[in-house]
């Protein structure tokens, strides 16, 4: 299975805008999925990820998920070159 990335975001998140852009820049593909205009995101966010943050990045691979709250590039940029 390859790394899937999921950032959970919301409006007026000045963060999410920055994570998008860090993510972009260094070409991570991911999926965006806006909590406000997807209730279901914001519960899975919750439910399975234990997260009420936005932005939030979840990472999954065969190993399992790993969640990044908040804008955190240094921890972002560790788990990507292990990958």
């Amino acid at each position: 299975m390859p790394i899937k990335i999921f950032l959970f975001t919301q409006p007026g998140c000045l963060n999410c805008e920055v994570m998008k852009i860090f993510l972009e820049a260094k070409a991570v593909a991911f999926e965006e999925r806006d909590m406000s205009r997807d209730p279901a995101a914001r519960v899975e966010l919750l439910e399975n990820y234990h997260s009420r943050t936005a932005p939030t990045v979840v990472i999954l691979t065969p190993a399992g998920a790993e969640v990044i709250e908040g804008f955190d590039p240094d921890r972002l940029d560790q788990f990507l070159s292990a990958a």
